[in-house]
C-alpha cells in the first residue's frame, strides 16, 4: 500500500467502475437480443424459446464479466 488515496485518485477509481459497469451493461445487452433473437422474433415452440434464453443469459454473462475484469484490470495496470 502506498497511503491514503488523494480525492482525485478516489474520483478517477469511481468514474472507472461506473465506466466498467455502464460498459458491461451495454454488452451484455447487445448480447443478449444478438444471441435470443430467434426466441424474441421467431415462431419457436416453448422448449427452444427457453434454450434460446438460457444460452443467451449464459452468452451475456460471460461478456459482462469479460467486460467488466478487463475494463478494471486494466485500469489498476495504468495506475502502476
Amino acid at each position: 500500500m502506498t497511503g491514503p488515496r488523494t480525492q482525485e485518485e478516489r474520483d478517477a477509481l469511481t468514474i472507472e467502475i461506473v465506466f466498467a459497469l455502464v460498459t458491461a451493461g451495454l454488452l451484455a445487452a447487445v448480447l443478449y437480443v444478438a444471441v435470443a433473437s430467434p426466441a424474441l422474433f421467431g415462431d419457436l415452440d416453448r422448449a427452444h424459446e427457453h434454450a434460446w434464453h438460457v444460452a443467451a443469459f449464459a452468452v451475456a454473462t460471460t461478456g459482462f464479466t469479460a467486460r467488466l475484469v478487463r475494463a478494471l484490470w486494466l485500469f489498476s495496470r495504468q495506475r502502476r
